[in-house]
Formats: structure tokens, sequence, C-alpha cells
């Protein structure tokens, strides 16, 4: 009796973990790829991952520059984006290996949906005549964004010691990411320019941002948009993500809400409230 006892426990066992294993996997799994230099991207992000896991239902996976965010070659793991259903990045100037930048490729290939945060416009900064130069445009072909920094798109901002009002476009407005988002909010982000030629023709604008004490003559420009980028994928993208940034309620749920609207999910109609985010500034450090 107590030997049938035990293989009926044990294949009871069994069947609910199969169950279990089944179920989480039917959860969306959300890889997030960091490594930024400057903006401790490798530590609000995993703030964000741990909330969708803990009140949206979602797997996540975080990869990091190693062995830290000043290390441009190397970010292991990028195999996870072969099973992920939304790719989320925060890169600034890498230099990956062919090997590393296969397995983005491939994702970016399967018209998965893709978000990038601030620093991602110019995400990889190839010496020219590389045999990986054109990945230095990465901005623009998965993005919609300035094919990096600087040059003819005149991608800068506003100095340092500048920050930037929000608001919603009267356009986009009923757009479902911007569900429940503050139509005025500030951030401590400096503007980046993206103006005139950028986000592509097709984006859709959601904010526009106006420099507040900027060191030049500046003019307003969109701070995030949808669209479709060059694979036909589903793009979300912000120019904001100074760490500041996420202390903000509204932009904490045009994150949320944007990760939704990526995976074709409903909008939460019960925001679970403000998340507890408290990252300093790094700045460029050794």
């Amino acid at each position: 009796m107590r030997k049938t006892f035990l293989l009926l426990s044990f294949v009871l066992l069994g069947a609910f973990w199969h169950q279990a294993t089944a179920q989480a996997k039917k959860k969306p799994l959300i890889v997030f790829v960091t490594g930024d230099h400057e903006y401790s991207g490798e530590f609000t992000l995993p703030l964000i991952a741990a909330e969708l896991e803990k009140n949206y239902g979602f797997r996540t996976k975080v990869l990091k520059a190693y062995p830290n965010q000043n290390a441009e070659k190397d970010i292991p793991g990028l195999e996870a984006l072969q099973e992920a259903d939304l790719a989320v990045f925060y890169l600034r100037w890498r230099q990956l290996p062919p090997e590393q930048l296969e397995h983005i490729d491939k994702y970016l290939k399967s018209g998965k949906p893709i978000m990038g945060f601030r620093t991602t416009t110019h995400a990889f900064n190839f010496p020219k005549g590389n045999a990986s130069e054109r990945w230095n445009a990465f901005g623009e072909f998965a993005l919609n964004a300035p094919p990096g920094w600087g040059g003819k798109a005149a991608h800068t901002h506003y100095g340092h010691e500048s920050s930037t009002d929000v608001s919603v476009i009267e356009a986009g407005k009923n757009h479902p990411i911007l569900t429940g988002v503050a139509p005025n909010f500030h951030v401590r982000s400096w503007l980046y320019r993206v103006l005139p030629d950028y986000p592509t023709k097709g984006s859709e604008w959601l904010l526009m941002g106006k420099s507040v004490n900027p060191d030049k003559a500046a003019i307003e420009n969109p701070v995030a948009w949808t669209g479709t980028n060059s694979f036909g994928a589903k793009v979300f993208t912000t120019t904001m993500g100074h760490p500041e940034d996420f202390q903000v309620e509204a932009f904490q749920r045009l994150v949320i809400n944007a990760i939704h609207w990526e995976l074709g999910k409903k909008i939460p109609k019960n925001w679970k409230g403000k998340i507890d985010i408290n990252v300093p500034y790094r700045g460029m450090v050794k």
C-alpha cells in the first residue's frame, strides 16, 4: 500500500510539475539587453522586469554587458533571443563579436517586436571599414530613430544641465500606450534632437519634449514613438531613460503600457501603482 501511495504521489507531482511548466511557457518572454556606459540600464530595467513578473504575468530575462557596463564587446546569453517574444534594448556604443550580433540579427529578421531606450539610437560604434559597420545604423533600421550619434542626422542633445518637459501629442492622445499616462510630466533626461528627419516616415509620435535650461537654441522634439521598422516589426522607442526618469510614475506607466501593446496584450485597466525605483545617476565612470 505504501509503495502504491508513493508511486501515485510521484505521478501526481510529475503531472503538476509538467502542467506548471507548460503554463509558465505560455507566458510571454521579454528579454532585456543592457550595456550603456552611463545611465545604469542594467539596474533600472531589472526593476521593471521584476514588476512585470510580479504583477503583470510575464516571464523576463535580463542580459548585461560583462564584466561591467563599460565592457563593449561581450553580452553573454544573447541566445535567449531565440525564445523571446519581445526584445528590449538599452545599449550604447557596443562592438559585439559577429557570433553575438548574429543572435540579434536573427531576432530582427523574425519580425518580432522591439523596444529601445535612449542611447540605443547609437547602440553600436564599429570603426569605419569594420565588417560590422552597418550595425552603427541600428537606431534607424531597428527603431525608426537616427542612425547613430551626431553626423548628418544632427542627433545631439541640449546639455547635461538641462531637463525636459514632456507632453502628450494631440494627434496621438488616444493611443493605447498613453492610457493613464499624465498629459504633462517632467523628466531629468536632457532632450535628444531627432528632427527633422526622424522618427522615420510612418512612425506615430506619442510624446513631445521641450528642453528646460538648454545650453543652445532648442526646438521641441518627439521623445516617444511607435511604428513599423524595416523588418516589419512593431517598434516602441523613447529617447528618455535617465535613471531619475524611472522614478516618474507617468514614465513607468508608459513603459508598462508599451510592453503590453508590443505583445498584443490589453493595456492593464488597473494600474498596480508606482514602482519603487531609486537608481542614482552614475554618469561615465571607469
